[in-house]
């Protein structure tokens, strides 16, 4: 502990035994073994002093709250001035150069040259957007008018009757419970029209053969655009295409499966298939009511 410390305890057993001589051996044992026990007991005490010295910790005085808040509120207005004191300077901002319209400048050999810009022919302005608007019922009717244009033939065929041969599938289906919610809709005859384009031809000689072959295209329109996950055969299959079904079915699914995907996918093309058929309408005829 940075202290000397000086204990002789032979001198001291010297002393006591010269003092203590006259009285017996076992008094003197005991006086002997009573000091040596006080030497012993001062020992520890002085190491245990010494070891509660070393332990003492120092605990700083808090300041008070007062002048805690005093020294805040000077460094934060130190630190003000400092940056007050700082010249601001103007942060660069870089101004871009507007080329000519026709030239652009080329730096070759070490020269700034001109070079002329080639007039192009595509168009930075997007296309004008066509919004075309028709209600199912004229659709209908433009469907009608197509078929009896192209069936020239069937003198007493009229627009009326393919739409009773639509609707009268459509409202079977909805009776017996095979669909929850009508399937036509102006998209859905868009997409028949697209079938019948392809599958009904001009050399049709009879209404039921014509029916036969549109009721074919229509049973394809629902199994793919439907929202049923299938439909019966029967309310799509006549005596007359009865034989011939499935063959029709897939002649038109290996030549318009592209053109079906294609009719689904790309909004350009589904404009212009509708816009088709909108044209299909016989100008001299009413529009007919849903």
């Amino acid at each position: 502990m940075g202290t000397v410390l000086s204990i002789s305890p032979a001198s001291k057993k010297v002393s006591i035994m010269d003092a203590e001589a006259a009285g017996d051996g076992l008094k003197n044992d005991k006086s002997l073994k009573r000091h040596s026990m006080f030497v012993s007991l001062s020992w520890k005490k002085l190491v245990a002093n010494s070891a509660k010295k070393s332990a003492k910790k120092v605990t700083p005085n808090p300041l008070p709250a007062s002048q805690v808040a005093h020294l805040n509120s000077e460094n934060i207005r130190k630190t003000h001035q400092t940056e007050e004191k700082k010249p601001k300077a103007p942060i660069p901002v870089p101004v871009p150069t507007v080329p000519t319209q026709n030239s652009d400048s080329v730096v070759q050999n070490g020269r700034l040259a001109t070079v002329q810009k080639q007039p192009s022919n595509f168009s930075l302005v997007s296309p004008r957007r066509i919004v075309i608007q028709a209600s199912t019922g004229e659709l209908l009717r433009c469907l009608g008018d197509f078929l009896c244009r192209r069936c020239y033939k069937l003198k007493e065929l009229n627009s009326g009757d393919v739409v009773l041969w639509f609707r009268n599938i459509d409202r079977t289906l909805l009776v017996q419970g095979w669909q929850d919610i009508g399937f036509i809709t102006p998209a859905n005859v868009v997409f028949v029209y697209l079938l019948c384009q392809d599958a009904i031809t001009e050399s049709v000689n009879s209404a039921v053969e014509l029916q036969g072959t549109f009721q074919t295209c229509l049973y394809l329109a629902y199994s793919y655009m439907g929202n049923e996950i299938s439909y019966p055969l029967k309310p799509f299959i006549t005596e007359s295409n009865k034989d011939v079904f499935w063959e029709t079915s897939l002649r038109i699914i290996n030549r318009l499966s592209t053109k079906m995907l294609q009719l689904n996918a790309d909004p350009h093309f589904f404009t212009e298939v509708f816009q088709d058929l909108k044209n299909q309408r016989d100008s001299s005829e009413s529009s007919l009511d849903r």
